[in-house]
């Protein structure tokens, strides 16, 4: 009787959640083999793909934009860590533990509700040739700033600076709660035997953070490599193709060119990327974790 009750609550749970494995696997499963099956062929949208086997993988290192889209986007995961996440945690650390700590954090927080083309258009106007950062310069004398959004690589600094005004705020949010959560006793402790702020951040918060920054850091690096709608907003991938990340390449090829085949190559090289820079941190991390 034990036996027909499980079988019966075993089928009745695999009926509740068969409709998200079925939704999951359609929305998500389907298309990804689709652009893995495309990545193999030539295909502009009209008639039937043409199979061209690694063509395609072969052809994108040829081309000099993919080259530099793979370094601009390399300079994005390291910029999105030094400075969101670094300015992050220093706004975490000077605010938490003040009164009204949350006020100062509040006007960090309020650009992430700003989407990314929202930022990338406020940023713009900011730092187009003769816009307003250039007016505000020649006030003070400064006749011949630098060409902010037309100059290699200063224009991808520039646009990582423009994310970061959008990622400081959450990110401080994520560290807060993480140094909340963290017991006061030994904070005290430490106080009373001498401990300095630094002594205090790096023998007590700093480890006790790790499983926090572990996620932000991880989150970091993912959202970085798929860079997309602040570099549309504010160069479209110019000056010519100087500022591409791979999502801009990726995008040019398949829905501006109609190369769906070449798109559907560097999505999948993208997508791969992406998982092992996750795979590869996540594992060191808790390796580090079961080691400590």
């Amino acid at each position: 009787m034990t036996t027909v009750r499980k079988d019966t609550y075993r089928w009745s749970a695999r009926g509740f959640i068969a409709p998200g494995v079925l939704l999951v696997a359609v929305l998500l499963y389907l298309p990804l083999l689709w652009t893995t099956y495309l990545s193999f062929t030539e295909y502009n949208g009209l008639g039937d793909p043409d199979w061209v086997g690694f063509s395609n993988y072969i052809d994108m290192w040829r081309d000099p934009a993919m080259v530099g889209s793979v370094l601009n986007t390399l300079m994005w995961v390291v910029g999105t860590l030094l400075i969101p996440v670094g300015l992050g945690l220093l706004l975490a650390v000077l605010t938490f533990d003040l009164k009204g700590g949350v006020w100062l954090r509040l006007p960090f927080l309020i650009p992430y509700a700003v989407s990314g083309i929202g930022v990338g258009l406020v940023w713009s106007f900011v730092l187009q040739s003769n816009g307003a950062l250039d007016q505000a310069l020649a006030v003070f004398g400064v006749t011949d700033p630098p060409r902010w959004l037309l100059d290699v690589p200063l224009n991808t600094l520039v646009m990582i600076c423009a994310a970061a005004w959008q990622g400081v705020g959450v990110n401080a949010l994520l560290f807060t709660i993480g140094l909340q959560s963290i017991p006061k006793e030994p904070l005290e402790a430490a106080r009373l035997d001498g401990a300095g702020p630094l002594r205090l951040f790096g023998s007590i918060m700093w480890p006790m953070l790790a499983p926090l920054t572990t996620v932000v850091v991880g989150l970091s690096i993912v959202g970085s490599l798929k860079t997309f709608d602040i570099v549309m907003g504010m160069t479209k991938g110019g000056p010519g193709r100087q500022s591409e990340t791979l999502a801009v390449t990726m995008y040019r090829d398949a829905f501006v060119n109609a190369n769906y085949g070449s798109g559907s190559a560097i999505a999948v090289f993208l997508m791969i990327v992406t998982l092992l820079a996750s795979l590869l941190y996540l594992r060191r991390q808790l390796s580090a974790k079961h080691e400590f």
